[in-house]
């Protein structure tokens, strides 16, 4: 008896240890390669469009219908980002273009994710509610500035309004969608279980339309930074919108570019905040997780 539990001891190993820590091993070194090899791809593509840009401008390729023939070179760009650094403007110009995004951006955030919550939920709210929001939805930031010249007292409240117009409406849409996304089983089990309607919501409703939330605050925050820019150059005495319109009336090319730049690197900073926050506060959320 003896003899034979030995032999089945050692004729019926567990194999499934080893098995896991293989793999786990053979997983972990591929984060961090995976990684590497896409930073490396995009600073490519990056240095790639900029090097086509250098030659475009160089040769002042004309192909008809476009020019670059009075398109500043980065040769010429990079000078003039240099002396804005260290121009005492600068942080005038930031502080008064975050300060409009961050207001406007948080005010859309607030009333976007809870009108879409409500409307998501309820039909009479988005048979009362949509129609009106769905009207003014297309009408570009450009056009609001006479009004909200007129209802403000003031330039900078006009100004956050504009921001907040642009940000509202990704913001809204994206979370009734991820709000009627969610599974009616879901719900009713919650119901079934004794949950109240506020507990629904914070423990069922929220967290399921969270991903979608997260994506339409993510469109937002570039949104704002379009619509901001475009009432700062109308309205506006400081701001990155400002300094860039200012450029274009005082012929300085070069700084004209050099704002552009500036738009585009914090709006894709704080577009890319918003979803490194989104991602840390939806764990149970991955997509794309079999992506090559």
């Amino acid at each position: 008896m003896a003899a034979t539990l030995e032999y089945v001891d050692r004729r019926s190993p567990d194999p499934m240890p080893p098995v896991k820590q293989d793999a786990a091993s053979a997983a972990a070194p591929r984060k961090p390669a995976l990684a590497t090899r896409r930073n490396a791809v995009r600073f490519v593509s990056l240095a790639l469009a900029i090097g086509l840009w250098q030659l475009a401008a160089h040769y002042e390729l004309s192909l008809g219908v476009v020019s670059m023939r009075s398109v500043p070179a980065p040769t010429d760009v990079i000078p003039a980002l240099w002396a804005l650094l260290h121009s005492p403007k600068l942080p005038m110009h930031l502080a008064a273009s975050l300060t409009r995004v961050l207001a406007g951006f948080g005010a859309a955030a607030i009333v976007g994710v809870g009108l879409g919550l409500a409307i998501g939920r309820h039909r009479v709210l988005e048979d009362a509610l949509l129609p009106p929001l769905e009207v003014l939805r297309p009408i570009p930031a450009v056009a609001w500035i006479p009004l909200a010249v007129l209802m403000f007292p003031s330039s900078e409240l006009s100004m956050m309004f504009i921001t907040f117009i642009g940000a509202l409406f990704p913001i809204l849409l994206n979370t009734v969608h991820g709000v009627e996304a969610i599974d009616a089983r879901l719900v009713a089990t919650a119901r079934s279980l004794g949950t109240r309607r506020l507990a629904l919501y914070t423990e069922v409703v929220l967290p399921g339309a969270a991903p979608a939330i997260f994506t339409g605050l993510s469109i937002g925050m570039g949104t704002a930074w379009f619509c901001l820019v475009t009432a700062e150059m109308i309205a506006g005495q400081y701001g990155i919108g400002y300094f860039t319109w200012e450029s274009y009336t005082l012929q300085n090319y070069a700084d004209i570019v050099v704002g552009m730049a500036l738009i585009g690197i914090l709006g894709m900073s704080s577009s890319l905040l918003v979803k490194r926050i989104g991602r840390a506060l939806t764990p149970w959320y991955r997509l794309g997780g079999a992506r090559q």
